[in-house]
């Protein structure tokens, strides 16, 4: 039988505590600085089209830039009776009037159901789709708050913010 002496942690624990407070403090700096890219977004979700939105940071892997960037989601959950196809032209249709522009990057199709949209200097990529899909508890959370009418078929939105930046050629 082998004895093995235990190990004593207790002089890491220290150690161990400070980098965990410095990662925590750093992480939330960063993210709280991101997280306002989606303000605008959630406030327009919430009082123009009446869903239940939540912010929360994001990392975004940027095809256009090559680039991963720190940024924010909006995961939203509402209802529609007119159906989703012609409710995410409405919800565009409606971003457009509140001053969002398509980007100038030209390899984002203009069919497709998902959108990428500036306004200032955040762009947004704006995936409408029905059910749970992501898997996340925010897009749980606001699809158990979200109550809908009775002719209403639910959705949802993911909106993922970053700051605008051109294309790569």
């Amino acid at each position: 039988m082998t004895t093995q002496k235990p190990f004593r942690s207790w002089p890491y624990i220290p150690l161990l505590a400070a980098a965990l407070l410095g990662c925590a403090g750093a992480g939330t700096e960063a993210g709280a600085q991101d997280v306002t890219r989606c303000e605008p977004v959630r406030a327009f979700l919430t009082e123009q089209f009446g869903m239940v939105a939540e912010i929360s940071p994001d990392t975004i892997d940027d095809w256009r830039t090559a680039k991963i960037v720190p940024g924010c989601r909006v995961t939203a959950a509402g209802g529609t009776p007119i159906g989703l196809g012609q409710q995410a032209g409405m919800l565009y249709n409606q971003l457009g009037v509140a001053g969002w522009t398509r980007t100038p990057e030209p390899r984002d199709a203009p069919a497709e159901s998902a959108l990428r949209m500036r306004l200032s200097d955040t762009d947004c990529f704006f995936t409408p789709y029905s059910g749970i899909a992501i898997g996340t508890e925010a897009e749980r959370r606001v699809t158990m708050a979200f109550e809908p009418r009775s002719d209403d078929a639910r959705y949802n939105l993911l909106v993922q913010c970053m700051p605008a930046m051109d294309a790569i050629p």
